[in-house]
């Protein structure tokens, strides 16, 4: 349940990414999921390496988003470039 759950989230967090980033993003369900997920592991990880969160703690909500709008705009950086 646990990696359901996990994905659950992800999909959450990247639909909210997609919302607030302008323009269209060609981008399907599953490919949303895994933004969200990648974008929940940025956050965390960077937190971490910034001292905002202790090891073994997660980020939350607000900076999943982040991470995941950060990821959606390196995202449309490559796509530009192909």
């Amino acid at each position: 349940m646990g990696i359901l759950y996990t994905l659950l989230i992800g999909l959450v967090v990247g639909l909210i990414a997609r919302a607030v980033m302008p323009g269209e993003q060609k981008l399907g369900w599953i490919m949303t999921a895994v933004l969200g997920v990648a974008g929940s592991f940025v956050a965390t990880f960077a937190g971490q390496a910034l001292g905002l969160y202790g090891a073994g703690s997660a980020a939350g909500w607000i900076a999943s988003v982040v991470g995941a709008v950060i990821l959606l705009i390196i995202y449309g950086m490559v796509q530009k470039k192909s």
